[in-house]
C-alpha cells in the first residue's frame, strides 16, 4: 500500500474533510480534532457506532464487547480471503499479528497500535487487492470501486504520518489517537 499518497486523486467531495483530519505537514503540526473524526465517520459511513464508542469509557464491557466484534470479523475477513498457495505464509502471519494489536488497545497504547494497525491495514489491502495494493495510484483504483472503500483505504495510507517518534504523547493527544485509530476499527467491523 502507497503510504506516500499525497491526496491528490480525492474525490472533491472529501478533499476538505481528508486535509483537516491528516493535514499535508503532518500531526505534529497540526492535529486533527474529534469533530472532524466524527465527520470523518458520517463519510465512511460508521457514525452511529463511531459516536457511541467514542463516548464509551475505555474500560466499559461495551467497548471489550466491541473490540471482540472487530478481532472476530478480521479474522473472518483474513481467514474467507482467497489467496495464492504461495500468499497462505502472509495470511497466517497476519492473523497473528492481530492480538498484538488488540493488546496494544486494550493497554491504551494507541500511538503504537495506530502504527501495528497501519501494517495491519497494508497486509489486508495485499491479501484483498494483490499487487495492485503497492502501486501508485491504488486509493485512486479503491475510489474507482466505491467512494467508502476508496475512504477507508485513503484513511489507512495516511495512518503512518501520525507516527512521530520524536514526540512525547499527551493526554490530549492520547484522545485524539483514540479517535482516529476507532474509525478503521468501526469500518472494518462493519465491512
Amino acid at each position: 500500500m502507497n503510504r506516500n499518497y499525497q491526496g491528490n486523486d480525492i474525490p472533491a467531495e472529501y478533499s476538505h474533510l481528508a486535509e483537516l483530519m491528516f493535514p499535508n505537514n503532518g500531526f505534529s503540526q497540526g492535529k486533527p480534532d474529534v469533530k472532524t473524526a466524527v465527520d470523518f465517520a458520517e463519510a465512511l459511513g460508521i457514525s452511529s457506532d463511531y459516536r457511541r464508542l467514542l463516548s464509551v469509557d475505555k474500560n466499559a464491557a461495551d467497548l471489550k464487547t466491541f473490540l471482540d466484534h472487530f478481532q472476530n470479523n478480521l479474522d473472518l475477513l483474513i481467514q474467507k480471503t482467497w489467496v495464492e498457495k504461495s500468499d497462505e505464509a502472509r495470511k497466517e502471519k497476519l492473523q497473528d499479528d492481530v492480538p498484538v494489536l488488540m493488546s496494544l488497545i486494550e493497554r491504551g497504547n494507541y500511538y503504537e497500535a495506530i502504527d501495528e494497525f497501519g501494517k495491519i491495514l497494508e497486509e489486508l489491502a495485499y491479501l484483498f487487492f494483490g499487487a495492485q495494493s503497492a502501486k501508485d495510484d491504488f486509493t485512486e483504483y479503491t475510489f474507482r470501486i466505491d467512494s467508502q472503500i476508496g475512504l477507508f483505504w485513503w484513511y489507512g495510507c495516511r495512518l503512518a504520518m501520525l507516527k512521530d517518534t520524536n514526540k512525547k504523547i499527551t493526554a490530549q493527544d492520547s484522545h485524539i489517537l483514540w479517535a482516529v485509530l476507532l474509525l478503521g476499527l468501526c469500518y472494518l467491523t462493519n465491512f
